[in-house]
């Protein structure tokens, strides 16, 4: 199964710069954790494993332009040609 991971700027430390990569997985979960074989810490970044494998809380993550967080989470099921992508939450400005 093929799936193509937009990676934002500040992971590609782990993906040797690549703005995508390709990954498997029948779940968010899966595909983490093979993308974590390919791209060693990333899947820390993404997953706090600390509280049950659940998305970080400043991470968001896209299926086809849905957000998972209104599917199933990082249980969401993929399919063959899905798009991933993972936008770290950008807080800032005045105070």
């Amino acid at each position: 199964m093929a799936i193509e991971v937009r990676i934002p700027t500040i992971l590609r430390q782990y993906t040797d710069g690549q703005k995508a990569v390709g990954g498997d997985g029948e779940t968010l979960a899966e595909l983490f954790a093979d993308l974590d074989k390919r791209h060693a810490g990333i899947q820390d970044r993404i997953v706090d494993q600390a509280k049950g494998g659940e998305l970080r809380r400043f991470v968001n993550v896209y299926l086809n332009d849905e957000d998972v967080r209104f599917l199933e989470g990082i249980n969401t099921k993929l399919t063959d040609g899905d798009n991933v992508t993972i936008l770290p939450a950008v807080a800032g400005g005045m105070v």
